[in-house]
């Protein structure tokens, strides 16, 4: 006879053989539940969750040390620091009468702010927008080669996060293009305090100009496109499937983009890539570039970058590569440092 599991052997097996982890957040969970008798409410879950989480400790850590510990020690005199450790000035002294009442005054202290400043206390970690989904998180690291996009800090040494670049709490967008890779300590130091008018932003985005070829492109020659920039089949295509990437905004060239502009650039140039090798096994590389200012040879002057697909024998000698811009300067005796 086959008797059914016991709950202790069902909870087993299921962690021992059937639990699948992509985080901690399962197993942390479950200990929660466990050490509560089987029931815990959200929030003493997500605080299991956050008391496993190294990144929220060390940006407290930063706080005590650069901010609130530099005051109450450097500053007040209440408390002194040896190494890592700090210690309350007199605390020996105290009657524990005395520091029952001490602790009474500051959660009344504590409570009196809240009710004061309400959940704006807490904007700095908020940032007023829902948690990025996972899948685009990993879009922006991988873009970012799991490194700050700031400092360079790997994230294998401090924990990456995703930040608007354009505030969400000033009118960012929840766009792939306004996400970067930033370290909690660049992501803290950004903060979303920029007084930059954030509406004069969003204009500048629509921005369009009369009479130019590219901010009047017609529609059915779009091929892909996303918030910020589109691609089209270059009019007089250097190679088949010669394509350009056009930011949606009227700007000179290259040095005007914006940040979000070049991530929708680069992630159309990507995608265009990876297509054209898929319906064009030819295609075996690509030369990528742009023209700016008239002595550079732009004669279209609303910025555009070309991406133009290479076959093996589609010249007879492929070397030097865009040095060929000015003649004779394609072939040089130097080392194979330009292959």
């Amino acid at each position: 006879m086959i008797y059914p599991m016991t709950a202790y052997e069902k909870l087993k097996k299921f962690i021992n053989e059937d639990m699948r982890l992509a985080h901690i957040y399962q197993p942390v969970m479950i200990a929660e539940l466990l050490s509560k008798g089987g029931e815990s409410t959200v929030r003493n879950i997500a605080q299991a969750i956050l008391d496993k989480d190294p990144s929220q400790i060390d940006y407290y850590s930063q706080i005590v040390k650069n901010m609130v510990g530099k005051v109450l020690t450097m500053n007040r005199g209440i408390t002194t620091k040896k190494g890592d450790t700090y210690y309350l000035v007199g605390a020996e002294e105290l009657k524990p009468e005395e520091r029952e009442e001490l602790i009474a005054l500051c959660q009344q202290k504590i409570a009196d702010y809240e009710q004061k400043r309400g959940d704006a206390i807490w904007e700095h970690r908020i940032r007023g927008r829902a948690p990025v989904s996972g899948s685009v998180r990993y879009e922006v690291l991988q873009r970012a080669g799991f490194r700050c996009e700031l400092c360079g800090i790997s994230a294998d040494v401090k924990n990456i996060e995703v930040d608007h670049i354009d505030p969400k709490s000033l009118g960012g967008k929840d766009d792939i293009s306004n996400f970067q890779a930033l370290c909690y300590s660049c992501n803290a130091n950004k903060r979303n305090t920029d007084d930059t008018d954030f509406r004069d932003v969003k204009q500048q985005y629509e921005h369009r100009e009369i009479g130019c070829l590219f901010c009047e492109i017609s529609a059915n020659r779009i091929v892909d496109g996303n918030k910020l920039a589109y691609v089209i089949r270059d009019g007089f295509p250097v190679t088949p499937f010669h394509s350009l990437v056009i930011p949606k905004r009227h700007v000179a060239d290259y040095f005007g983009l914006t940040q979000p502009e070049i991530n929708a650039i680069n992630q159309l140039l990507t995608k265009q890539k990876i297509l054209l090798q898929k319906s064009d096994t030819t295609i075996a590389g690509f030369n990528i570039g742009m023209n700016c200012g008239e002595t550079a040879g732009q004669t279209v002057f609303h910025c555009h970058i070309h991406l133009i697909p290479r076959r093996k024998g589609d010249v007879e000698s492929p070397r030097g590569g865009v040095r060929h811009l000015i003649p004779g300067k394609g072939y040089y005796d130097a080392p194979d440092i330009d292959k």
